[in-house]
């Protein structure tokens, strides 16, 4: 079984040492998913449940909005 292992591990060693084209894409994929998940994040995405206004009571805060997100969408009249 070690050797099954070992074989496939090495065998993606070598593929990647041998890339040329791979790494440059590679390295565009890791750009990619950084600014998607750090840069965007941070100027798209604020963090509601850290203000003051809501404090301690999270759960309570993300329940009511819920509710009254979904009651919302209920008198939203339908376009039949």
């Amino acid at each position: 079984m070690k050797s099954a292992i070992s074989t496939v591990w090495r065998f993606y060693i070598d593929g990647f040492r041998n890339m040329t084209l791979g790494r440059t894409l590679w390295l565009i994929i890791i750009v990619k998913l950084f600014v998607m998940f750090f840069v965007l994040r941070l100027f798209f995405f604020p963090k509601f449940l850290n203000s003051p206004e809501i404090g301690q009571d999270k759960g309570k805060y993300v329940g009511h909005e819920l509710i009254h997100r979904a009651v919302s969408d209920e008198n939203i009249p339908s376009k039949e």
